[in-house]
């Protein structure tokens, strides 16, 4: 058994500390200082069955009956989800008399009876649920009886005391943030106790210098990640202007270069782009999270330290990752999906990744990493990255781009070496969008001394139909919105196969076009898609 690192044996002696009753804690206050609200919207849907038991996170149910906060099982996403409380926003949507009581009966049983569950103590988790509370008190706590908002205020007091002691949080990511969130409403609720806020600046700046990057995209390179990252902050900053307190001049540096960003990583439809761990969200809530940030204008066509392309023309957006994934400690979400694309038409989605269901079981998250998951080339079955429960091990190392733009039309050239040590090959993927956004053409190719088995994939989105033409050669394919449009290739079987989509709310079944090289063929294969006017 290793020996505890200094740093974690002081974290843990700080934890125990947070535990005992503190002669300095001074009185409990019998409501919080300052008014704190939950900018976000909540789904009334998922509310109504949060009053039936149920809790939907993410796409994945659990029954949350009476005394059932030790019965939460499945996924470390679904139960942190469950103990941060962030699903008191769908309550106060529907915002009913039962929703309130409903409400304060979960919060009262979780105090009275405080689950085992580690999970429910991980400092993403604590801070997450330090700020539903807060955030939601004027509507579940108000005006209940002197005793519950006692035992609120009480159990408050010792998450922030345990929060504080834990950091800087041991996790890399924007988890780091969700758990600094909490501190600093702690801080601003809980005017007492100055010293939450005192620690929470400490160590505010060192995680945006660490998790956000020159050009605005968040470190882990995900749109959710980018989203949720952006939210945390715009919340900090909204928290410290409450209490009139001058942010750190990093923070609203930060906010504005992460915007920008944000909008680059948005389909036609406004709602996010499926990159390593993510799902589509609502454009509404991408629309709100840009507003309080403040930044408007486009977004770039590139995010040069992220790593991802937008191709724009016409009707069309076309977005690509071309960089090498999250270095270690930011790569727990990461995906084997680097040359990946999605294309939109408008506000219909074209070609798609199979997203993310984080809260669903472990095989589900494993398939929807595979480079198989994504519209991208694999080399005989084996994954561009190698997947490990947390993260990433074998892994693209160079990712080589070149981009030109002329007369409103756009080449992309780009490849990685993630097959370099086992296949001694180099994936290379050339696009192109003409003027118009209804020509788009590829060709996907292998740099390897002895040919390759390879499989090239495009996942269609469920509300696009497709059929197979009668030469075998192409695929024709109707958009939601009525509009066609025909994908060819040459050197390549062509086949739809069934597929599974996980970006939005739950899994839907839905088709992949799927180009299979000769054995005997070139190591290559073109590929184009275009607009046509009629099914015929």
């Amino acid at each position: 058994m290793n020996a505890p690192t200094p740093r974690r044996w002081l974290r843990g002696a700080r934890r125990a500390m947070a535990r005992l009753p503190s002669l300095r804690m001074g009185r409990v206050p019998d409501a919080p200082a300052l008014s704190v609200r939950d900018p976000w919207p909540g789904d009334p849907n998922r509310g109504a069955r949060l009053i039936k038991g149920e809790l939907e996170i993410g796409g994945a149910v659990q029954p949350l009956k009476p005394d059932g906060w030790n019965r939460i099982a499945g996924s470390a996403v679904l139960r942190a989800g469950a103990h941060g409380f962030v699903w008191l926003r769908d309550l106060r949507a529907l915002g009913t008399d039962a929703a309130r009581l409903r409400a304060r009966a979960l919060v009262a049983e979780w105090i009275a009876a405080p689950p085992s569950d580690p999970v429910a103590y991980r400092p993403d988790v604590i801070g997450a649920r330090i700020t539903a509370w807060l955030g939601h008190y004027d509507f579940f706590a108000s005006t209940a009886d002197d005793d519950f908002r006692q035992r609120l205020m009480t159990r408050l007091v010792a998450d922030a005391r345990a929060l504080s002691a834990v950091l800087p949080a041991e996790e890399l990511d924007a988890r780091a943030l969700t758990a600094l969130k909490g501190l600093v409403a702690a801080a601003v609720a809980l005017r007492e106790h100055a010293g939450f806020l005192t620690r929470a600046l400490r160590f505010l700046p060192q995680e945006i210098a660490r998790q956000i990057l020159p050009d605005g995209c968040h470190a882990e390179r995900s749109p959710a990640a980018q989203l949720s990252a952006l939210q945390d902050l715009t919340e900090i900053r909204a928290l410290l202007q409450t209490s009139q307190t001058p942010p750190p001049p990093i923070l609203g540096q930060a906010i504005e270069r992460m915007a920008p960003a944000l909008r680059m990583l948005r389909h036609g439809d406004g709602a996010l782009a499926l990159f390593n761990g993510s799902r589509e969200e609502t454009g509404t809530l991408v629309d709100l999270v840009l507003t309080q940030a403040g930044r408007a204008g486009r977004g770039p066509s590139a995010l040069t330290d992220g790593g991802f392309h937008r191709m724009q023309a016409g009707r069309s957006v076309l977005i690509v990752d071309c960089g090498a994934p999250a270095p270690p400690g930011l790569d727990r979400l990461a995906h084997a999906g680097t040359l990946s694309m999605e294309l939109s038409i408008g506000r219909d989605r074209l070609i798609v990744n199979c997203g993310a269901f984080l809260a669903g079981p472990p095989e589900w998250h494993d398939a929807a990493r595979a480079t198989a998951a994504h519209s991208s080339l694999v080399i005989g079955d084996v994954n561009s990255s190698e997947l490990k429960p947390v993260g990433l091990g074998r892994r693209p190392i160079n990712v080589e781009v070149n981009r030109q733009e002329a007369a409103g039309a756009h080449w992309l050239d780009v490849s990685h070496d993630g097959w370099k040590k086992t296949f001694n090959a180099v994936h290379r993927r050339r696009l192109y969008m003409a003027e118009s956004g209804e020509d788009v053409r590829g060709e996907d190719l292998i740099e390897a001394s002895e040919p390759q088995p390879f499989t090239l994939r495009f996942h269609l989105h469920p509300d696009v139909q497709a059929s197979v033409q009668q030469d075998g050669a192409a695929v024709l394919l109707r958009l939601k919105s009525g509009g066609f449009w025909r994908l060819r290739a040459d050197g390549a079987r062509l086949a739809l196969e069934e597929t599974i989509y996980l970006g939005g709310n739950e899994p839907r079944r839905g088709e992949q076009i799927v180009l299979t090289a000769f054995a005997d063929g070139p190591q290559h294969i073109k590929w184009a898609l275009s607009k046509v006017e009629r099914a015929g």
